[in-house]
């Protein structure tokens, strides 16, 4: 991002470039305001870049992965009282673009200025994006970018097809996310973020797996 910058200001029409792009994003703001309007709980879309996405129906395999997750992330983070966790419907608005990402978590400390009413969220310290045929280009490429460059400190992008999740994390200052981290259906994924959760990979595709990693989170932490 800063050498594109530089090579800008390197330009004698840097003030010329930069007044096109601001005309541009003004009138792209008022379109974002608009697909505001628009939104409600019975649409799930997205602003990406001054387009709506709408997302389609998801494969079984899709919203399987996800409520295996949610179930254990959701026990876990109430259980010792580490913030909140919302699932596909909760709107984050970053600098740019509107996502609804499939899970999001806010650590506590983040969550006690929202209120009941609130429909637009920010920026989150976790976020999952499940892959699908319609969304992995996206998740992959501008969400990673944008996710990284607004703070999201944790990012799993899981693969269903594959039974596979692609960790990556911020360190530091960092705006770009460190090189993903696989982690095969075999091996245990431990969050950067939610403190002590650490699971099997299994037990988001694999329904007894789940019920017994469940049962491994409940039982009380050694010393």
């Amino acid at each position: 991002m800063n050498i594109t910058v530089e090579k800008i200001l390197e330009r004698p029409d840097a003030k010329l470039l930069m007044d096109k792009v601001n005309y541009f994003l003004s009138a792209e703001y008022q379109k974002r305001m608009a697909f505001r309007e628009w939104l409600d709980e019975d649409k799930k879309a997205e602003f990406i870049n001054g387009e709506v996405i709408m997302h389609s129906p998801v494969k079984r395999k899709h919203w399987s992965s996800s409520s295996h997750l949610t179930f254990l992330l959701e026990f876990y983070v109430r259980l010792n009282d580490l913030g909140e966790i919302a699932v596909e419907k909760a709107l984050i608005e970053l600098t740019r673009n509107d996502y609804e990402p499939d899970i999001c978590f806010w650590l506590k400390e983040k969550t006690k200025g929202f209120s009941n009413d609130q429909m637009i969220f920010p920026a989150p310290d976790f976020v999952v994006e499940i892959l699908s045929r319609s969304t992995a280009k996206n998740d992959r490429t501008i969400k990673h970018q944008d996710y990284a460059a607004h703070g999201i400190r944790e990012y799993w992008i899981i693969d269903p097809n594959r039974q596979l999740i692609d960790q990556f994390i911020l360190i530091g200052n960092d705006t770009e996310y460190m090189p993903a981290k696989t982690h095969l259906i075999s091996q245990d994924i431990k969050s950067f973020m939610i403190e002590g959760f650490e699971i099997p990979v299994a037990a988001v595709f694999d329904e007894q797996i789940n019920k017994t990693t469940l049962q491994e989170l409940m039982k009380p932490k050694q010393g």
